[in-house]
C-alpha cells in the first residue's frame, strides 16, 4: 500500500487550468508505466488534485483505496471544459480504469434492429455492441416484447425477418417461407418485390417506430377510403385491419407527453456504496424503451456527479447521434452542465436541452422513474441478502475482520433517535444467520436521569444497553445457563402492545404477558439469548460507551463494533484507527443492512411518539370519553378554550355525553388551568341572599374553587 505523499507532485507544479488527470498503479515486471486505475477531469487541476492529498481519513473509503493503490499521477491541460470532457471519455474508453464509475448493464438489453446496410434490410432482435449501418429501436425489457410488436406490424410492413441462410435457400428453391404465404413478408427472396420497393417498406417501418405514427395512420386511412370509393372492398378491408393493427401497437406504448417530445428521463437512487440508475426513452411522446444499471460508487458522488458520469459514458459511443435525444431530463444538473450540454449537442449534431423538470407531465414521469430506481436498488440488495452462500461468506468475513473465533450467528444492532433531546428512543434489531429476525426486534423509550438530563446519544445508548443486558443477566441467573433452551419469559408489566416486562420496552404485537402465562406456555425468554456480535450505529465514542457498559456488567464474551455512516468505517474498542472493509465485501454490505434496519426501526418509533405528543389533548385522559365523543364536543364548541368556558349543563347537552362525563370534563379542564364558570344551578344559588352564618362557608367554597382552577 503506497503512501500518497510519496508521489504527490511538488508544490506549484500543478497548473490551475482545465484538464484531465490519471492515477497509475505501480508498474509490474516488464511494464514501463503502471496501469491507469482512475481518470478524472477538473476545471482547476491544482484544486482538484490537491484534494486527493489532503488528510487521508477525510476521503471517501473508495477514494482512500484508490490513492493508496496508485503510485503516480499525471495530467494533460486543455483549453476548454468541452475538450476536457472529450479527452476524459476517450481515456476511460481506452484504459477502462477500475476505480471509475462504470455503467455496465447487469444484463444485455435487447433492441429491435434494422440492418439498413444490407441490400434487403432485415428486422431482428439484437443484443450487445451496436454496429455501424444498423438502426436501433429500444431497448426493450424482454425479447418477447419485440417479437410481439413485430407480429402486429409485419402485416402492415411486410419486411424481411429471416436470417441470411434462410433468405438464400428460399431464393435457390424459388419458394418463400411461411411468412411469405400468410402475408407477413413481401418475399423479396423470390422476387415478389424488388430491392427498392422492399427498402421503401422498411423505411416506412422505421418512420412508424421513430414516432411518425399519426401521419402513417392518416395515409392508410386515405388509401382505405379511396379503395372503398373504387369498390375495391377487399383492399379496403385489408387496409382497415392494418390501421387497427397499428393502433393496437400504439396502445402498448402509453402517451406520457402530449407535445410529442423526444426525451430521455434519467433518475437515480443511491446509498453510500451503490447507485441504481433508471432511464425511460420517450420518443414522439411515448415510452419506447427502458433500461437500468446498478453501479458501484467509487467516490463521494452527488446526484449531479452521477448525471455527469452517466451522460459521458452512455451517450459517448461512436453512434451516439442516434441515441442522444433532443431533451435530457435529470433530477439534478451537474456542476459542468453548460459544457456537458455543448458536448452532447456536438455529439448529436443538433441542440440538446439538459434540464430538471419542474412541473406537469415531465415532473410526474420523473417521479415514476425515481420510484423505479428505488425499487431496482432494493431488489438488488434483497437479491444479495437472500443467497445462502453469500450470507455465509459475509458472516465469515465479519468474523475474520473483527478477530472472532467463529462466525456470529446472532447479531444485535442498536440505534438512538431524537430531535434536540426530545422523544428520545432507541431500537434493537436482531439478525440470525444473516437474516432479520423481526419477532426479536425491541423498542426502548429512553428515561434519562429523571432531571431532564441523560438524553444525549451516548447517555441514551448507555442506558439502553444496561437495560437490555441487565435483563439478560437476570433471566440467565433465574433460568440457569444463558440461552438455555426452554427458558421462560417473565411476566410483563406494561400495558403497551408487545411489552417485554419493563416500562418503555416494546416488541411485536401479541407478546404481552400475564402473571404465570410464561410458565404455562413455555415461551422463550425475550432477552435470554445473548448476541455473539453487538453492532452500534456510530463511531468511536459510541463503541467505547458500549464496551464500558458490557465491562461494568461483567460481560466479556460479546464482540462489539460500530459502523460510522460517513465513511462506512468499522470501529473496534480501544483501536486508534478504524478497520476499512473492501467496498465489494459482503461483510460490509451485511453490516450496512443491519445498521440501516436499526435506523429505520428507531426513527419509525420516534415519529410515532412525536406524532402522539404533538396531537395529545387534555380530553384524551378523561375516562369514558372516546374518539367520537371528543369529536362531537369539539364540533359543538369549536375549541378546547370554549369547551373550558362551558357549564356542565351545556356540555351535557351534547349527544352521548352524560352528567358524570360532563363533570369529569369540567374537573379535568380546571386542573389544566382552564377557567370554568359555575353551572346554572351554582350561579342561581350564588345569586340568592345569604345569611351571615353562611358567609364564611360560601367564601371558603369560592376560594377553594378558585384555587383549584
Amino acid at each position: 500500500m503506497a503512501d500518497p505523499a510519496s508521489y504527490r507532485p511538488a508544490t506549484g507544479t500543478i497548473p490551475e487550468s482545465p484538464g484531465v488527470y490519471r492515477f497509475r498503479a505501480a508498474p509490474v515486471t516488464g511494464e514501463r508505466q503502471g496501469r491507469v486505475i482512475y481518470v478524472g477531469k477538473a476545471k482547476n487541476l491544482r484544486s482538484r488534485l490537491n484534494s486527493y492529498f489532503a488528510d487521508q481519513w477525510s476521503l471517501h473509503a473508495r477514494t482512500q483505496q484508490m490513492v493508496t493503490t496508485a503510485a503516480s499521477v499525471d495530467w494533460v491541460t486543455v483549453g476548454t471544459e468541452v475538450e476536457a470532457l472529450q479527452l476524459e471519455y476517450a481515456w476511460i474508453k481506452e484504459y477502462d480504469p477500475r476505480f471509475n464509475v462504470r455503467y455496465r448493464d447487469d444484463k444485455s438489453y435487447p433492441y429491435l434492429a434494422v440492418t439498413l446496410d444490407e441490400e434487403f434490410p432485415r428486422l431482428q432482435v439484437m443484443r450487445g455492441a451496436k454496429r455501424k449501418g444498423v438502426r436501433y429501436f429500444g431497448p426493450y425489457s424482454h425479447a418477447w416484447a419485440i417479437r410481439e410488436t413485430l407480429d402486429l406490424l409485419l402485416r402492415v410492413f411486410p419486411a424481411r425477418t429471416c436470417s441470411a441462410g434462410v433468405f438464400k435457400r428460399s431464393g435457390q428453391i424459388g419458394r418463400p417461407c411461411l411468412l411469405g404465404y400468410i402475408g407477413k413478408c413481401s418475399a423479396p427472396c423470390v422476387g415478389r418485390v424488388d430491392a427498392a420497393e422492399h427498402r421503401r417498406i422498411v423505411e416506412d417501418f422505421c418512420d412508424f417506430m421513430a414516432g411518425k405514427t399519426e401521419s402513417m395512420i392518416k395515409r392508410l386511412d386515405r388509401e382505405m377510403q379511396r379503395a372503398s370509393a373504387e369498390l375495391e372492398f377487399e383492399k379496403a378491408a385489408r387496409l382497415r385491419d392494418d390501421v387497427a393493427a397499428l393502433r393496437r401497437a400504439m396502445e402498448k406504448q402509453a402517451v406520457v407527453f402530449g407535445d410529442g417530445t423526444d426525451a430521455d428521463v434519467v433518475a437515480f437512487a443511491d446509498d453510500q456504496l451503490e447507485a441504481a440508475v433508471q432511464v425511460f426513452h420517450v420518443r414522439g411522446g411515448r415510452v419506447r424503451g427502458q433500461r437500468g444499471w446498478v453501479v458501484e460508487k467509487t467516490e463521494d458522488l452527488t446526484v449531479g456527479d452521477l448525471v455527469h458520469h452517466f451522460c459521458t459514458q452512455v451517450y459517448g459511443s461512436e453512434h451516439g447521434e442516434s441515441d442522444v435525444p433532443r431533451e435530457l431530463l435529470v433530477p439534478e444538473l451537474p456542476p459542468d452542465a453548460d459544457a456537458l450540454t455543448l458536448w452532447l449537442s456536438e455529439h448529436r449534431g443538433s441542440n440538446v436541452s439538459l434540464r430538471v423538470p419542474q412541473r406537469g407531465d415531465k415532473k410526474a414521469l420523473m417521479e415514476t422513474v425515481t420510484r423505479n430506481a428505488a425499487q431496482a436498488l432494493a431488489q438488488h440488495k434483497l437479491k444479495r441478502a437472500s443467497d445462502l452462500s453469500t450470507r455465509s461468506k459475509a458472516l465469515e468475513e465479519i468474523a475474520e475482520a473483527l478477530g472472532m473465533d467463529q462466525a456470529p450467528l446472532r447479531i444485535e444492532c442498536f440505534d438512538v433517535s431524537q430531535i434536540q433531546g426530545t422523544d428520545v428512543v432507541a431500537s434493537m434489531v436482531v439478525f440470525e444467520d444473516g437474516l432479520a429476525r423481526r419477532s426479536e426486534y425491541r423498542r426502548f423509550a429512553v428515561r434519562g436521569d429523571g432531571h431532564g438530563g441523560g438524553t444525549d446519544d451516548l447517555a441514551a445508548m448507555s442506558e439502553v444497553l444496561r437495560r437490555r443486558f441487565a435483563r439478560y443477566l437476570a433471566e440467565a441467573a433465574e433460568g440457569g445457563a444463558a440461552g438455555e433452551p426452554g427458558a421462560t419469559d417473565q411476566p410483563g408489566a406494561t400495558g403497551e402492545p408487545g411489552a417485554t416486562g419493563e416500562p418503555g420496552e416494546t416488541g411485536q404485537p401479541g407478546e404481552t404477558g400475564q402473571p404465570g402465562d410464561d410458565d404455562r406456555i413455555g415461551k422463550p425468554r425475550r432477552f435470554a439469548y445473548p448476541p455473539q456480535l453487538l453492532v452500534i450505529d456510530g463511531g468511536a465514542p459510541q463503541v467505547q460507551t458500549a464496551a464500558r457498559v458490557l465491562a461494568d456488567l461483567g460481560i466479556n464474551d460479546i464482540a462489539v463494533c460500530g459502523l460510522a455512516k460517513r465513511l462506512e468505517e468499522v470501529w473496534l474498542p480501544d483501536d486508534e484507527f478504524p478497520a476499512i472493509l473492501p467496498r465489494t465485501s459482503e461483510a460490509l454490505y451485511l453490516l450496512q443492512r443491519i445498521r440501516d434496519e436499526a435506523h429505520r426501526f428507531a426513527i419509525t418509533f420516534h415519529r410515532e411518539r412525536r406524532s402522539k405528543r404533538m396531537t395529545a389533548s387534555t380530553l384524551d385522559a378523561i375516562p369514558g370519553l372516546g374518539e367520537f365523543r371528543r369529536k362531537a364536543l369539539l364540533t359543538r364548541f369549536g375549541s378546547l378554550k370554549r369547551l373550558g368556558a362551558a357549564t356542565v349543563e351545556e356540555i351535557e347537552s351534547v349527544p352521548g355525553v352524560g352528567r358524570r362525563t360532563a363533570q369529569a370534563i369540567v374537573e379535568a379542564l380546571a386542573e389544566q388551568g382552564t377557567k370554568v364558570p359555575p353551572s346554572k344551578a351554582e350561579a342561581k344559588a350564588d345569586a340568592q341572599p345569604i345569611h351571615d352564618d353562611d358567609a364564611k362557608h360560601t367564601d371558603r367554597d369560592h376560594s377553594t374553587r378558585t384555587s383549584d382552577a
